[in-house]
Parts: C-alpha cells; structure tokens; sequence
C-alpha cells in the first residue's frame, strides 16, 4: 500500500534530557517498517501505517535473530522527533536508530506503527549498544513504544498493535519467543529500558507468542 504523506507535525519543545530516557550513555526510541520491500525504494524518513505491515520482504531480507523491546521514556514523541534526537550531536547517528515505533496519542495516533528507513533499508539497528559482536544490533529488530512505563503500561491500542507486529515479525523471521527480549535484558545492557511495568508484562507476553506459534504450526485434527 503506498502512504500519503502527511504534513509534518508540530514539534514538541521537550528538553533534551528527558529523551535520553531508553538507555543510560546509549539512545533512546525508534521507529517501523511495511514488510513489503519489492520493488519499492528506500524512503528517506518514516513511513505511517494505520495498521501493522502484514506483507513479507521479497527481496534483500536480513537475517534477524531477535526482537528487542524498548520504551521512549518520554511522556510523547513519535519518529519523527527521535529521528531529530537521533541525528544531533549529542548522539550522531545516521538516521533514526529503532526499526518501529508505536506512538501513544502524543505525537501520533494511538497505536499507530510508524516505519522507520532502517526497517524499509533492511539495515542494522542503533538501539541495544555494547553487546557481543553488536549482535543485538546487526541481527535485532528494534521497537520502541512511546512513553515510560517504569509505572504504567502502555495504551491498549500499543499493545494490540505491538502483539500484531511481534506476531508477524517472529513468523515471518522464525524468531523464537526466547528472543523477544526487553533492552534490559541484552547481554551487557546498563538500562532500566522498558521500565518495570513493560518488562513485567513482557514474560507474560512471550508465553503468549510461544502459544499462538505451537497453535499455528500444529495440524487440524481430521473431522
């Protein structure tokens, strides 16, 4: 499907302190990719869907091995603004670091998924720094959802539209629900990334792929 582009948003002035908030000494939020790379050129900036990407990559997929989760820890934002972040100097990354970003209804409609150029590029992630080989990196799927969630969860609307997406992502890329993992919990990560609720939640959550994906898999018994 080819997304109209919309006017761009009004920035809110959010101090830069504030919007580290995903990692300590890394970054911070991300955004979302259609799964449809066909013939289709890389966009230079992020793309909107009003529901999760359904289509496979035809062509020039990476190999992806995990999925990491993170939060924003701001209490709005959407690709557009961690795309600013993420290109200032503070950070001086190439262009936004996460491949998806699930907004919250400030900065963007509640559980919109936005795609990010990495996504769209099938390129490596700036997301989950320092962990061996930057496996995380080259071979994780980053998505971070808008808000911080060290005390509350995220918007229903997020997680419908996070469990859709971790759904298709894991299927399309045989990812293990082993390997949906939150930013904490990558190998040498010093964060409290996703906060303490989402983190929570996300065993449940894992629980709950791994039994869709057994279901999926196991044949209709014969009528």
């Amino acid at each position: 499907m080819r997304l109209s582009r919309k006017a761009t948003l009004l920035l809110m002035v959010i101090a830069a302190g504030s919007m580290i908030g995903c990692t300590q000494g890394e970054l911070a939020g991300l955004p979302i990719h259609e799964l449809d790379l066909g013939s289709r050129s890389p966009v230079a900036g992020p793309r909107r869907a009003a529901g999760v990407p359904v289509e496979q990559p035809v062509r020039g997929a990476r190999e992806w091995h995990y999925i990491v989760i993170h939060h924003s820890a701001t209490a709005g934002g959407n690709a557009d603004v961690f795309d600013r972040l993420h290109r200032s100097p503070r950070f001086g990354f190439d262009e936004l670091g996460y491949h998806f970003v699930i907004t919250n209804g400030d900065g963007g409609t509640d559980g919109q998924v936005e795609v990010g150029p990495r996504w769209v590029k099938q390129k490596w992630g700036a997301h989950t720094g320092g962990t061996p080989g930057n496996e995380y990196n080259n071979c994780g799927i980053g998505v971070c959802l808008v808000g911080d969630f060290s005390t509350h969860m995220p918007t229903e609307a997020q997680l419908a539209s996070l469990r859709r997406l971790v759904l298709q992502l894991s299927a399309a890329y045989s990812i293990p629900p082993q390997n949906i993992i939150a930013h904490r919990d990558a190998p040498n990560a010093s964060t409290q990334c996703p906060g303490d609720t989402l983190h929570s939640y996300l065993a449940t959550f894992r629980d709950d792929v791994g039994r869709y994906v057994v279901a999926a898999r196991t044949p209709s018994p014969m009528k």
